[in-house]
């Protein structure tokens, strides 16, 4: 992201899964980044350990989104270190989960409400705690800039397969919002601005069992692509952008 200022201070939420982490070694690399926090709810992950071990710029931080309390205290986690984030990129999302049975649902009569909730905790809530959370050290920045990554399945004018209620409603809960939050931030000063961005189809662990079965022109992007291309969006939205759901080419998709 060339638009990040001298000295800046990056916070990636989700930083074991693939977007996550492609996010975090992009942003080792650029030149203005100070230090970066890899948010996780897996601080051993591997990848990260190594580079943690590689990069002393680079802070592990416990945070699960599921947890209050948690998302609280990385935040004092990171407060002690720094008064400043400059961008905070949340790349959670719960899609599947083997372990308790949860699946896309392709019918009403799949749809639990167990499964319901967990979604909205990760993919809506967590969003909003993590903001709440670190509105004060965005504040500190010169041009801060948060964002989360949604999907197009989330939104209500694109939706014409129907199919996937948790995962469809919980996005779509989290663009508005994200909508809602990026109005309330652009009257304080500075003005933090607020995205919803969609990745395109990514070859990481939640779309998995979705890309092996991929056989048409569809085209899945490498992580390290992705954050390539969704650093490239932040950056070509314009100083002013806030409020928008941008898709990977940076193109606005409908709520």
């Amino acid at each position: 992201m060339r638009s990040l200022p001298s000295g800046a201070t990056a916070l990636i939420q989700g930083a074991s899964g693939g977007i996550g982490s492609a996010l975090v070694s992009q942003l080792l690399q650029h030149e203005h980044v100070e230090r970066v926090y890899a948010a996780t709810r897996s601080p051993g992950a591997e990848q990260l350990a190594a580079l943690s071990g590689q990069d002393p710029r680079l802070t592990i931080v416990p945070l699960d989104l599921e947890d209050s309390a948690s998302v609280a205290d990385a935040a004092s986690m990171v407060a002690a270190e720094t008064n400043r984030c400059d961008l905070i990129v949340n790349c959670a999302g719960l899609l599947h989960d083997e372990g308790t049975g949860m699946a896309p649902e392709r019918r009403l009569s799949a749809v639990r409400a167990a499964d319901m909730e967990r979604a909205f905790r990760v993919n809506a809530i967590g969003s909003l705690l993590v903001a709440q959370a670190f509105e004060s050290m965005l504040r500190r920045a010169p041009a801060p800039v948060f964002a989360a990554i949604s999907a197009r399945v989330g939104s209500i004018t694109d939706n014409r397969l129907g199919g996937w209620y948790a995962y469809r409603a919980s996005k779509a809960a989290l663009n508005m919002g994200l909508r809602t939050l990026a109005i309330e931030w652009g009257r304080g000063s500075p003005p933090i601005r607020v995205f919803a961005l969609h990745p395109g189809t990514v070859s990481t662990g939640l779309s998995a069992p979705f890309t092996r079965r991929n056989t048409g022109p569809k085209k899945v992007f490498s992580p390290e692509q992705a954050a390539t291309q969704l650093l490239d969006v932040l950056d070509g939205a314009g100083p002013a952008a806030t409020g928008i759901f941008l898709d990977w080419q940076g193109r606005p998709i409908p709520w």
